[in-house]
């Protein structure tokens, strides 16, 4: 495990700026339509509200977060990644402390715009997070675990997994804003699936008469591998190559980039793969 001042640096300053807007999220969509967010960030709503309602306690976020993040944490430097675990550490005592500190306030009564921006901007911040070798912490953990474990995207397990936990909030406090919470939840996921593609994988078909250079090419960009096929092309009946390689989705780009270089007049189809069986790279996660 190594730290570059250069590298970390960005990376501490987007996560810091994503723990600040995550506070902001939780102190005013999700504080001011009343919403359970999912994960460990919702269960410690959940207890918090039953503290107040039920014992007249007011809890300190921080705490009951960090305690309810202790075996993520473990899974997380043991399965995932000891840097990224670090960060996460970070990023769940800042945005707590932030949490506990920031005035609630509301923004809209309007549950249905409170459920989906306040989702649009869950989701972007975990995003941020993940992209920049963090996450928000709690299933965090366990979806990055699943993803790696199972070689596809696996938030959407974790989905299940938070709607459970809405669903208890729903028969303690009402069932009109635990469906909130449900939208909410969908869109934070649906905005990740969008943004954070690292478990999802492209199959990319390419025609081309340089073939040796770009196997070459995808090996050098993403350390994958690929396939030479033979064909005739129906319309000059002249002998071209087909390349067959599947690489993630977040690689796709750079890869898209180094065939064009190597042949300008490649013809590329690029197709999501839905399910991949077998031997795939997928990059250690720090």
């Amino acid at each position: 495990m190594t730290f570059s001042l250069k590298e970390d640096g960005k990376r501490l300053l987007v996560i810091t700026l994503a723990a600040v807007m995550m506070a902001f999220n939780l102190t005013t969509f999700v504080n001011s339509g009343g919403l359970y967010p999912g994960g460990a960030t919702g269960l410690t709503v959940l207890i918090l509200r039953v503290a107040k309602s039920f014992f007249n306690v007011a809890l300190p976020y921080t705490f009951v977060n960090l305690l309810l993040s202790i075996f993520p944490i473990y899974i997380g430097f043991r399965y995932v990644g000891r840097k990224m675990t670090i960060y996460t550490i970070y990023m769940i005592v800042l945005s707590g402390v932030l949490t506990d500190i920031f005035p609630k306030r509301v923004v809209t009564e309007d549950m249905l715009l409170i459920a989906i921006f306040g989702g649009i901007i869950s989701g972007t911040l975990i995003s941020l997070c993940l992209m920049s070798n963090a996450n928000s912490g709690g299933t965090d953990f366990i979806a990055l675990y699943l993803s790696k474990k199972r070689g596809k995207d696996s938030f959407n397990i974790i989905l299940g997994v938070n709607c459970v936990i809405i669903g208890i909030a729903g028969m303690i406090f009402g069932w009109e804003k635990a469906l909130y919470s449900i939208l909410y939840q969908y869109v934070s996921t649906q905005v990740l699936h969008v943004l954070y593609r690292r478990y999802q994988q492209t199959t990319l078909f390419i025609v081309t008469d340089y073939p040796q250079e770009i196997c070459q090419s995808i090996s050098q960009v993403c350390r994958h591998g690929a396939t030479i096929l033979r064909g005739e092309g129906s319309y000059k009946h002249v002998e071209r190559a087909l390349v067959y390689s599947i690489v993630s989705a977040e690689e796709a780009r750079k890869v898209l980039a180094a065939v064009q270089e190597q042949d300008p007049h490649a013809f590329v189809n690029a197709i999501r793969t839905e399910q991949l069986q077998g031997r795939f790279y997928q990059p250690p996660t720090e």
